[in-house]
């Protein structure tokens, strides 16, 4: 079996793995799809807070149903996506109903290895039908989960005014839930280009936030979202949202946030902190797929095989203004 290892930051092989051994009651997956994340990035740069290497990475990931499966949550041959999130059950966070935020949470591909590989193998409750998408489509459930996830938390206002920090893929996952559930919705970045593809790909009004005085916008939101990764520009957010408003942070890094508490307060800004995703917000998007309200299509600009993922990754990972998804073609 092989699998793409990163051994060290700006380190990648591609090695013959041991046979999967698959635990009692999970199912093995045959992958035929891994989307690279702005995690597998970072673990990639050595920029990933919650790793050790060596690491196979990958946790976008869809596949079938392996030939040897024998239980009878699903069929062999099926296509499935992952939720990676695996979770413990018991604590706080779990009994409350939030296995995303699990207090001892493992994610493939982070925690352990994950879906640069051949075969992967999963609980059966971290694993959703893909019927009616195709291989692509299911790979790019995640990450788009993640944008879902996080305007359902904000519980957004139709037709309030919505900015999107960040347009990335996961910025522009946040604000096509946010236009769906009706809000209406600029996308704000530093990158021309990212910018052009959040307009001409998907109809976004635009902001270039180096090219402008962003006390323009100072109280202008009802809703405001970060996805940049950037902790000036998470700093920032709050003088954008409007008195009342919300501010959603979607981005994690490794720094300390930090703004006054009287712009805090006067504003009585509800804060939320958003993380991973729900398998609701999986199946939400789903159905948002099936309905033709994505344009997969648009999102997936770039596209690699196993073998020459150990040459395109990196050099993605140095220039990622034109990449929205880029998926690994695995079989």
């Amino acid at each position: 079996m092989k699998g793409l290892v990163c051994t060290e930051p700006n380190a990648l092989e591609l090695r013959a793995l041991p046979e999967l051994v698959v635990p009692p009651g999970w199912v093995p997956v045959d992958v035929r799809r891994v989307g690279i994340c702005g995690t597998d990035y970072h673990i990639y740069t050595g920029n990933q807070p919650f790793l050790s290497y060596p690491r196979v990475a990958g946790h976008e990931v869809s596949g079938v149903v392996g030939p040897d499966y024998t239980g009878d949550a699903f069929q062999p041959g099926e296509l499935v996506l992952a939720n990676p999130y695996l979770s413990c059950g018991a604590c706080h966070a779990c009994s409350a109903g939030k296995p995303n935020c699990c207090e001892t949470i493992s994610v493939i591909g982070v925690h352990r290895d994950g879906a640069m590989t051949q075969r992967i193998a999963l609980p059966p409750g971290n694993l959703l039908r893909a019927d009616g998408l195709t291989p692509d489509q299911a790979a790019m459930v995640e990450f788009l989960s993640i944008g879902r996830h996080a305007v359902a938390r904000t519980h957004v206002v139709g037709g309030a005014p919505t900015l999107v920090l960040g347009a990335g893929p996961i910025g522009l996952a946040s604000a096509l839930f946010a236009r769906i559930d009706g809000a209406d919705v600029t996308v704000a970045d530093v990158s021309e280009t990212k910018l052009s593809i959040a307009s001409d790909g998907f109809g976004f009004p635009t902001l270039n936030l180096g090219a402008i005085d962003t006390g323009d916008l100072t109280s202008r939101f009802t809703h405001v979202f970060d996805a940049t990764g950037n902790i000036k520009a998470m700093n920032a957010g709050l003088f954008h949202v409007a008195h009342g408003g919300t501010y959603t942070l979607v981005s994690v890094v490794k720094d300390t946030l930090a703004f006054p508490d009287p712009e805090f307060h006067k504003r009585e800004t509800t804060l939320f902190a958003s993380r991973n995703a729900l398998n609701e917000d999986f199946r939400f998007v789903i159905d948002a797929i099936r309905a033709g309200k994505i344009d997969t299509d648009r999102l997936g600009t770039h596209r690699t095989t196993l073998t020459d993922a150990v040459h395109d990754l990196p050099a993605w990972a140095r220039d990622r203004d034109t990449v929205v998804k880029a998926i690994i073609e695995v079989a």
